[in-house]
C-alpha cells in the first residue's frame, strides 16, 4: 500500500511547480475528481480535515461512511483510506498538513482525540446553520494562505484548532457501518499490502511486514478480526497466506540472483540462515541449495 506525501498529492493535483507552505488550502472541486473503478486504499502522511458536501462514499480498511450532505470530516496518517464521489455536485475545501505544524502547540495533542483515533469518530453531519460557520473559517484560511502576512500560519493554526474544538461539541455521525461484504474487503487491503511489499530488488530492501499483528496495526483493525476475515474469504490463515508469499520470493530470488543464500534469507527477514533453511524447506521440501541447483 503506498503512502501519498504531501510532494506527491502536489504533484499529482496541483503540478510540481507550485510551492507547498507549512499547512495547505483548497476547494475540493479545484484539484480532485471522485475515483472511479476499483477502489484502491492509500496511507497518507498529512493530516487533513475536509468540508464535503454531496453523495460520497469514503471506505477506512473494512469500513465504509457514505454521507449525504454537508459533512466534516478528519483524517489522519495512521489510518489508510480511499474516497469515492456518488454524485456530480460534490464540492467542498479542505487543510492538509504534517504532525509538525500543530507539535507542541495544540493541546491536547491530535493522537488524543478522538477523531483522528483508529477507530474512533471521525465524521460530522452539519445542518445548514453549521456548514455556514464551517465554511466561514475555510473562506478566512483561503484568505489568509494567499495573503503575505508573516504570520498566516499562526491564524491558520488556530482556525484549524477552533474547527477542531468546533466538531468535539458536535455528535459524530453513526452511520459508519461494516460493509455487507466486510470481510472480502478487509482481505483485499492485506493482500494489496502484502503484496506491495514485493520484490526485493536489492539487498538493501528488507521484508518487514512478517506477521498478522504488523498487518493489522497498519490497517489499524484487531489482529483477531483481520484473521477471521482473511480465513472466511480465502479459506487460509493470514499466517500462511504470508509464509506463502514469502517463499515465493525466496525461490525466484534463488533463481534469478546471484545473492549467496545467507542474503536472500536476511533480505525476508531471517536473522540465521539456518531459519531460513528450515523456513524454506518447508514450504518447498528441498534446501536452499539444493533448490538453486536444479
Amino acid at each position: 500500500m503506498a503512502t501519498q506525501s504531501l510532494q506527491s498529492f502536489r504533484d499529482t493535483h496541483l503540478g510540481p511547480t507550485v510551492a507547498l507552505g507549512e499547512a495547505n488550502v483548497f476547494r475540493m472541486e479545484n484539484v480532485m475528481n471522485p475515483n472511479c473503478g476499483e477502489v484502491r486504499y492509500s496511507r497518507r502522511d498529512f493530516f487533513k480535515i475536509t468540508l464535503i458536501r454531496g453523495h460520497n462514499c469514503y471506505h477506512y480498511a473494512d469500513k465504509s461512511l457514505e454521507i449525504d450532505g454537508p459533512t466534516l470530516i478528519f483524517f489522519n496518517p495512521r489510518v489508510p483510506y480511499t474516497w469515492e464521489g456518488l454524485s456530480e455536485d460534490v464540492n467542498g475545501y479542505f487543510i492538509i498538513f504534517q504532525e509538525a505544524f500543530v507539535s507542541g502547540r495544540f493541546v491536547p495533542a491530535l493522537s488524543e482525540l478522538s477523531m483522528f483515533q483508529p477507530g474512533g469518530s471521525p465524521a460530522y453531519r452539519l445542518n445548514d446553520a453549521q456548514e455556514k460557520e464551517v465554511t466561514d473559517l475555510f473562506e478566512k484560511m483561503l484568505r489568509e494562505v494567499d495573503s503575505d502576512y508573516p504570520h498566516k500560519y499562526d491564524l491558520l493554526r488556530n482556525y484549524a484548532a477552533e474547527m477542531i474544538h468546533y466538531a468535539l461539541k458536535l455528535q459524530p455521525s453513526e452511520k459508519l457501518y461494516e460493509n455487507v461484504d466486510a470481510s472480502g474487503r478487509l482481505t483485499g487491503v492485506f493482500l494489496e499490502l502484502l503484496e506491495r511489499q514485493f520484490p526485493i530488488d536489492s539487498q538493501q530492501q528488507r521484508f518487514t511486514l512478517r506477521s498478522a499483528g504488523d498487518y493489522a496495526e497498519r490497517l489499524a483493525v484487531h489482529v483477531n478480526h483481520l484473521n477471521r476475515s482473511v480465513k472466511e474469504t480465502t479459506g487460509k490463515t493470514t499466517t500462511t497466506l504470508i509464509a506463502n508469499r514469502v517463499a515465493a520470493e525466496a525461490r525466484a530470488l534463488l533463481k534469478h540472483t546471484d545473492w549467496n543464500i545467507s542474503e536472500v534469507g536476511d533480505s525476508l527477514g531471517f536473522r540465521e540462515p539456518a531459519h531460513f533453511a528450515n523456513f524454506f524447506k518447508r514450504h518447498t521440501g528441498q534446501s536452499p541449495t539444493a533448490y538453486r541447483s536444479v
